[in-house]
């Protein structure tokens, strides 16, 4: 488990500044209140830590920033006490990831099934450390990936292995690269630090709300493989996992369609698509429970009304970047909030079935596209679906699959979109095209208006006109008429979970590690992450590598 070094870190928050006010400002100000509690700050290093924006008040926002002073050299007490009773000042220790290795023998290499941040973090963290770990995915690597999506927007030929949710990356590489998290967890900064090692911007390890962008998101993944295999790990792309079988041995045998694969621990990193597998682990007596989940839309604004909307008279400033909003709204009788909003991105194809419709939402790096795009969605619960098969797993995924399905059928059956302004989804009408505000899915050429309704269950289309009133009034035009709703959002999170134990292992199978947002564990790219280096650390815990 990590274990704290003896670094000594001092942060100094709570510095608001203006958005004009350049980094060494931020700086000093942070020094003098050091050398104001005594501190030698002759051998401390200061650099801008975080930074985020508060534009509650439009006509006076403020930059909010963070420094971290860091010393080799411990401090003395009488200055630890003078530090303790400033504001927005503490102290800590850095904490640094050790691996503690086990030594139980392993069988044959670690197997991880996904290329996704699960995955990439469990693989990279498990070669780095001498277990030789094969990685495989039944998408293509990133530069392939990318053809096929635009083979899809282009002439409609969906690729059910290689698309947007499978292969090199994850769903991830075709999003906004967002990297907020809701978890506390120490290893998040190492995330974000690895990801910076891989080519990720400078800002990363900076902004309260850092994003990579996907543009930028697709190198990292391939430096990220790259380093795996130099570190003694395999990587097969195009290769799916169709069964397992767990040996008499202990050691597993996992069979794709590329031929099998021995192992002496299975990661399953899989994504929050991979119905079949799911399917496939229930037919082998896995712990799979459904969970909660969320249906819902992508709606399109201009970016420039959401900046305007957001910033006043500071729309456009450099320092602040295009603006971004997080809303929620739990008085209803279903929660209904926004969710991955994509500034100056665009709404793409993101079906990974033959026959279904799912939309989500992309920005590259500078989020310099002319619409905002962002989720709007309304929680589900276990008793909105029924079992299939008896098993209520399977209820879920079936939940998804017919509504992606009703919307193939609305848009006309060639993976268009249905689309509804939101002024005529309030009304429940259906009588304007898009106009001021043009859709971004297939370019803009794969949408068809349509009643959402036909869509959407009635108890999500409720939800919506109610969130989507309660955000006008948070962000004056939420719910201007002209704005667009695609349909539909599905795959906001996994349906459902693989249960396991306290050290990671899936319940009743000894070799077997649920991992990432595919076993309902984590929610978003650093959380996933995260999950991944949890049980990388499980499984060196509890091995030495493998020999031959």
């Amino acid at each position: 488990m990590p274990q704290l070094s003896q670094t000594t870190k001092i942060l100094i928050g709570g510095i608001r500044v203006s958005p004009d006010t350049p980094e060494h400002t931020v700086i000093e100000h942070a020094r003098k209140t050091m050398k104001r509690a005594g501190a030698p700050v002759s051998s401390l290093h200061f650099r801008l830590y975080k930074r985020s924006i508060d534009a509650r008040h439009k006509d006076d926002i403020r930059l909010v920033c963070t420094v971290l002073a860091q010393s080799e050299e411990p401090l003395s007490d009488k200055v630890k006490n003078s530090l303790a009773r400033l504001p927005d000042v503490r102290l800590s220790q850095a904490e640094e990831l050790t691996v503690l290795k086990g030594t139980e023998r392993m069988l044959e290499r670690p197997l991880v099934v996904g290329m996704g941040p699960a995955g990439l973090f469990c693989a990279l963290l498990l070669a780095e450390n001498g277990y030789a770990p094969i990685l495989i995915d039944r998408g293509d690597c990133v530069a392939d990936r990318v053809r096929s999506v635009d083979r899809f927007v282009a002439d409609g030929v969906l690729d059910t292995d290689s698309n947007i949710q499978f292969g090199a990356g994850g769903a991830g590489t075709f999003s906004d690269g967002k990297l907020i998290t809701r978890i506390s967890d120490a290893r998040c900064g190492y995330v974000l630090e690895r990801l910076h090692d891989f080519g990720a911007p400078d800002e990363i390890l900076t902004k309260a709300k850092p994003h990579i962008g996907t543009d930028i998101l697709r190198n990292v993944v391939d430096r990220m493989l790259t380093h795996i295999q130099e570190c003694g790990g395999e990587v097969h792309y195009r290769t799916r996992l169709d069964e397992l079988c767990e040996n008499a041995d202990g050691s597993l045998t996992v069979k794709t369609n590329r031929g099998d694969f021995h192992c002496g621990a299975l990661v399953l990193a899989l994504g929050h698509s991979a119905r079949d597998t799911y399917r496939m682990l229930i037919s082998h007596q896995f712990a799979i429970e459904p969970k909660p989940m969320s249906i819902g839309v992508r709606i399109e604004h201009l970016q420039a009304d959401i900046d305007r909307a957001l910033y006043g008279d500071y729309a456009g400033h450099p320092a602040l970047g295009p603006a971004e909003y997080a809303l929620s709204d739990t008085k209803g009788e279903r929660g209904v909030y926004t969710f991955c909003m994509c500034p100056g991105g665009q709404v793409v194809a993101a079906a990974s079935e033959e026959g279904g419709v799912v939309v989500n939402g992309m920005s590259h790096y500078a989020r310099d596209g002319k619409n905002a795009n962002c989720a709007v969605a309304v929680s589900v619960g276990v008793s909105d679906y029924e079992p299939v098969e008896g098993n209520a797993a399977l209820g879920a995924i079936a939940y998804q699959r017919t509504i992606e399905k009703a919307a193939f059928a609305v848009g006309g059956g060639d993976y268009s979109a249905p689309i509804q302004t939101v002024g005529d989804f309030m009304a429940g009408v259906v009588k304007h095209e898009p106009s001021r505000i043009v859709p971004t899915y297939g370019n803009g050429t794969k949408v068809r208006v349509a009643d959402l309704s036909r869509v959407l269950p009635g108890y999500v289309t409720d939800g919506l006109r109610y969130g989507l009133s309660c955000f006008d009034r948070k962000i004056a035009g939420f719910a201007v008429s002209d704005a667009v709703l695609s349909a539909p959002e599905t795959r906001t999170s996994a349906p459902v979970r693989i249960l396991r134990g306290e050290d990671g292992r899936a319940l009743g199978h000894e070799r077997i590690y649920p991992c990432g947002e595919g076993a309902g564990y984590a929610g978003g790219i650093t959380s996933a992450g995260v999950d991944g280096i949890k049980i990388a650390l499980s499984i060196m815990a509890r091995y030495t590598p493998f020999e031959k």
